[in-house]
């Protein structure tokens, strides 16, 4: 599990890269469909295979798939575990809020009522 105190450096680039939405649905269809070859990969969409393979190298380089070659073709694979990387800095992130909000709770809570701003407020006879 990441440090307490930082360690997301090593999340940054899979941030990054799932940043673009047609990285995103790449990811996606590796998710669902397994290990895919870039003409599977292209098939139904409007995005060209060079376009494809450059944001499959983005992947790549922030580890989130790998490519094998198969005679001509390259079939593109999801990494799962970088995955899972980036679900704990998630976790992580959203432990902290939790925590964060209920001390902002528990602060509030201790106030007086007239200070928190629940004093119910007088109307103007007009």
């Amino acid at each position: 599990m990441p440090a307490k105190t930082g360690g997301f450096e090593s999340s940054a680039p899979i941030f990054a890269a799932l940043g673009d939405e047609t990285r995103l649905r790449l990811v996606a269809r590796l998710c669902s469909g397994g290990p895919q070859s870039i003409a599977r990969l292209t098939a139904g969409s409007d995005v060209t295979r060079q376009a494809v393979t450059k944001h499959l190298l983005v992947l790549a380089d922030a580890g989130l798939v790998r490519g094998v070659r198969q005679g001509r073709e390259s079939r593109w694979a999801l990494k799962p575990e970088q995955l899972e990387v980036a679900r704990r800095h998630l976790d992580l992130i959203s432990e902290r809020w939790t925590e964060r909000l209920e001390a902002l709770e528990r602060y509030l809570e201790s106030m007086p009522e007239t200070k928190r701003g629940t004093k119910k407020r007088r109307r103007n006879p007009a």
